[in-house]
């Protein structure tokens, strides 16, 4: 809800909604009027570091690309404003919220063209950003792999001023090692090289059990801050995904 005017107290209004220093002022009571606001802000904050290069079908970043995509012309439809943010060891870039369909186009031309950045991805310099130029309470989308340090106290700040929802981009590979013999592991954040025997199970064992524990981590970080989480996967359509989660907490709110 956001204040509107003031008008003169009439029987039967809220004395709740009594502007006391207007009354006291004119010297006869007046009462706040306000309308529900119903356009929203709605930040884009994309991790373009270089480890959303890998994907078996399509890169993390690819998919990522496309979910954003597809919710800035929902917000588009609904005439919200739209911005984005990227970062990667640090923010690279910063687009104001805006509304129109050109400055959606604008966006989505912007963050395709935009480089991979090499090193590790800065969660907590980014949404300290966020927190630094989104003055009122707005939408705050999160995209990353969450390749990243511990970040809860940033999410939870974060979190406290804005409706922030993690979305989750990982892909098949990752989470389950396919048997393929040697192999020679690139890291585009680190520059590092390593031969990786995944005929060996306890190797792929390692990897399966290191990225659950991972993932419990960021459970952990995300549900002490109250911050919604949706999977993101390389190989799936995520539009029938994106309908789910926001039905769900459609019914939540309500």
């Amino acid at each position: 809800m956001e204040f509107s005017e003031v008008r003169e107290y009439q029987p039967g209004d809220d004395i709740r909604l009594i502007d006391w220093n207007v009354t006291a002022r004119a010297g006869r009571p007046y009462i706040k009027r306000f309308v529900e606001e119903r356009e929203l802000t709605v930040l884009f904050v994309v991790d373009i570091s270089a480890s959303g290069l890998f994907g078996s079908l399509r890169s993390k970043l690819d998919a990522a690309i496309e979910v954003v995509g597809t919710l800035m012309f929902s917000a588009l439809k609904n005439n919200d404003k739209v911005g984005l943010l990227t970062f990667g060891s640090e923010v690279t870039s910063y687009w104001r919220p805006a509304k129109g369909k050109s400055n959606v186009l604008r966006l989505i031309r912007e963050l395709v063209a935009c480089p991979p950045v090499y090193g590790p991805a800065n969660i907590n310099e980014a949404l300290q950003y966020v927190n630094r130029v989104l003055k009122r309470r707005a939408v705050v989308f999160l995209l990353s792999d969450f390749l990243a340090p511990e970040m809860g106290r940033s999410l939870a700040m974060c979190a406290r001023r804005h409706d922030l929802i993690a979305l989750a981009v990982s892909d098949q590979a990752e989470r389950e090692l396919p048997d393929v013999g040697f192999v020679r592991l690139f890291d585009p954040e680190t520059g590092q090289t390593l031969e990786v025997d995944t005929s060996d199970t306890r190797v792929r064992r390692w990897l399966a059990d290191d990225w659950n524990r991972r993932g419990e981590q960021l459970d952990k970080q995300l549900q002490k801050a109250k911050v919604d989480r949706l999977n993101v996967d390389t190989t799936e359509d995520p539009l029938s995904e994106l309908r789910k989660f926001f039905r769900a907490r459609s019914k939540r709110f309500r």
